[in-house]
């Protein structure tokens, strides 16, 4: 397998890489070069962060994923390759097609067998795993023997949002390794408060927050110009939904329920 990162090549240089280049075809192009597509004739490549690809490069990519063809810069002989290709981003493609940043035909040619990666934070019971794998290999690196994570401990890295993924987790648990000195570990970094701000506020605690401010400010009342409803820039019935979806009383509950 030919793995290329998109992201990690220079912009200008990304063709040549690919597809290679000839002897001369410009500035600094001192000797021929094979490309990546051309390496992994009868193979396979793999191209990781691809929504990072100009659309220069992309229409070029898409011929070779119809056609299996291309052309090395500076050269006129088209070449015919036979290879599988395997592609992953952290973008969001389908808003690059919206906005124009990447080709809706190259997608849909990429798009044959998808496969999502859910984030750490949606994969709490793969976590106890990752930190028994990544104890293994910290601990061997440097000669120590941690045998063991507190519950507390275990819980708190379950409960983490980790925006950094596996990653983020990985680099938590060697700097645990590297400040424990028994064989117990310790993880200073995520339970002083370290590893970034708490999860952001749900969408629906903020909404029955907002409610409540507008039903105090007129009162419980929520019919009227001035009523809560008027003053959230919604339909009364709607406001009562949402009420009742969110548990919250209106006028006459609480007042029932205060007696």
């Amino acid at each position: 397998m030919v793995k290329v990162n998109c992201a990690a090549l220079p912009s200008a240089l990304v063709e040549s890489e690919l597809f290679g280049r000839e002897k001369g075809a410009f500035t600094g192009a001192l000797t021929r070069q094979i490309g990546r597509f051309e390496v992994a004739d009868d193979s396979t490549i793999f191209l990781d962060e691809i929504g990072e690809l100009s659309p220069e490069v992309q229409a070029k990519l898409l011929r070779v994923l119809e056609e299996g063809q291309f052309e090395r810069l500076g050269s006129p002989q088209t070449l015919q390759v036979n290879v599988r290709v395997i592609a992953a981003t952290n973008r969001d493609l389908t808003d690059d097609l919206r906005r124009g940043r990447f080709r809706r035909d190259l997608y849909y040619r990429l798009n044959v067998f998808p496969v999502r990666v859910p984030p750490l934070r949606e994969r709490g019971e793969d976590i106890p795993m990752l930190v028994w794998a990544f104890l293994k290999e910290f601990s061997s690196r440097m000669g120590k023997k941690i045998t063991q994570v507190p519950r507390s401990t275990m819980e708190a890295l379950q409960r983490h949002a980790w925006p950094g993924n596996v990653r983020e987790l990985r680099n938590v648990i060697e700097h645990g390794a590297i400040v424990t000195s028994g064989d117990t570990l310790r993880v200073p970094m995520l339970l002083d408060g370290d590893a970034g701000p708490p999860p952001a506020e749900t969408l629906a605690s903020s909404e029955q927050e907002n409610i409540l401010k507008a039903l105090e400010k007129t009162g419980w009342r929520i019919k009227g110009p001035r009523g809560a409803a008027t003053m959230l820039g919604v339909n009364p019935s709607t406001l009562y939904s949402r009420m009742q979806k969110l548990g919250i009383p209106n006028r006459r509950q609480k007042q029932t329920a205060g007696t």
